[in-house]
């Protein structure tokens, strides 16, 4: 009898043991393939982002000479830089472009064969005659920018199954070729330009300097105001009823939608104080809105974590209680704090909900000088583009993603930095 309970305590425990090692493997297995998973879709997705936006990377430009006449731009000869900004330089290489194919003459080819170029070749030929007048009389090769259609053309091995061009622009795209007066070059515009309605043209210049200046708002209102709530619900209010409803509200806060936050900025900051719509001002205080309740709670956690012991030693040795706050306990906090902040701030760089509903989803072609100027910033361009019917946008989506991505690496990368530099182990 007594023989008999041990051994059948110890089947069951073996049994048991060996569900458990089962249950224990599936759950490793579980996680493995939830990790690899998860990896094998970010790199999917990055592999597929850097697939469309590396093309951006290089455009195709053609080398045409061209004769600036002067009866056309400068008919008077005194070089007025009014009167040259005005002149019709489209002219001149429309009859650049004849010259060069004299066989055309049907109007119909003739403005597909104007098509090669992008439309802002004439634009390129002012900027250049401007800055040299000495030009004027002269027959010179100049480099203009090809078209959307020609880009890609080029770009994807000369596949013309989309009837990107016509048979004849591939004839004369092929002869400038065969020339040697059609290459690719690296597409600074592409960093230097704002905004276009024609693909070849567009760049992300205004976008990014629209995001540093909402940012520069967001963080200058955000952090010290949500720091400073922070410490005060931590250190210095008293535990009630009313600080209890405080700190549920703010956590509540942090998981609302953003879309919400928009709506808060339409019809506080836009519709009953006045602020200026599209504007980085509006957009980066909609933005701090949203970021300040987690700047609070990462605040308060950090400020939590430094021991009892500090404020204890700092009070004994005559130090008043904010002096201990603001001498001991915020220095020891501060890289959780910085980390918390700038992690925010990665969030609000990715956030377009919140700016769309405050405008900044208007066709802006210039960078903006100011906080007051419209704008736009980098999630809301790449909307546009990715929302644009012509081809060409869909690289420049790409590549717009591809910096996004580089700000928000960049930015996790000094919170990570911070946090491991200034942590301080107790």
């Amino acid at each position: 009898m007594t023989d008999t309970i041990p051994s059948e305590i110890a089947k069951r425990v073996s049994q048991s043991l060996g569900k458990r090692h089962r249950a224990e493997t599936c759950l490793i297995l579980l996680g493995k393939i939830a990790v690899y998973g998860s990896l094998l879709v970010l790199a999917s997705l990055l592999t597929f982002v850097s697939v469309i936006g590396t093309s951006t990377i290089k455009k195709t430009v053609i080398d045409i000479p061209v004769y600036v006449d002067a009866s056309v731009i400068d008919p008077t000869g005194e070089r007025d830089p009014v009167l040259l900004a005005r002149a019709n330089y489209q002219a001149l290489i429309t009859k650049a472009l004849h010259s060069k194919f004299p066989d055309v003459k049907k109007r119909r080819d003739r403005r597909a064969l104007k098509k090669i170029l992008s439309i802002g070749a004439e634009y390129e030929l002012k900027e250049l005659v401007l800055a040299n007048p000495e030009l004027i009389g002269k027959i010179s090769a100049y480099t203009f920018t090809a078209s959307s259609d020609v880009d890609i053309w080029l770009k994807s091995a000369k596949d013309n199954s989309s009837k990107l061009l016509k048979i004849k622009q591939i004839e004369w795209v092929e002869r400038f070729a065969a020339e040697g007066t059609l290459r690719q070059v690296f597409n600074n515009s592409f960093l230097t330009n704002g905004d276009s309605r024609e693909p070849e043209l567009a760049g992300i210049w205004g976008a990014m300097i629209g995001s540093i200046l909402t940012l520069a708002v967001c963080i200058g209102l955000s952090f010290p105001i949500g720091v400073m709530a922070a410490i005060y619900l931590e250190e210095l209010a008293p535990k009630n009823k009313l600080t209890r409803a405080i700190e549920v509200n703010i956590s509540n806060l942090a998981a609302v939608p953003s879309i919400i936050f928009g709506i808060l900025g339409l019809a506080l900051f836009l519709n009953f104080f006045g602020v200026p719509r599209s504007a980085p001002l509006v957009g980066g205080m909609v933005l701090a809105l949203m970021t300040m309740p987690t700047i609070v709670i990462t605040a308060r956690a950090s400020i939590q974590a430094v021991p009892p012991s500090i404020r204890e030693a700092a009070l004994g040795l005559g130090a008043s209680e904010i002096q201990t706050i603001f001498h001991h306990v915020i220095p020891l906090a501060m890289p959780g704090i910085l980390t918390g902040s700038i992690i925010g701030m990665a969030r609000a760089l990715g956030e377009t909900a919140p700016l769309l509903i405050v405008g900044m989803a208007a066709f802006i072609a210039d960078a903006p000088t100011n906080v007051t100027e419209p704008a736009t910033v980098l999630p809301v361009q790449i909307y546009l583009w990715a929302d644009s019917p012509e081809r060409g946008f869909v690289e420049k989506t790409g590549a717009a993603i591809m910096v996004l991505l580089v700000f928000l690496i960049t930015m996790n990368s000094v919170a990570i930095y911070l946090r491991n530099k200034f942590e301080t182990k107790w």
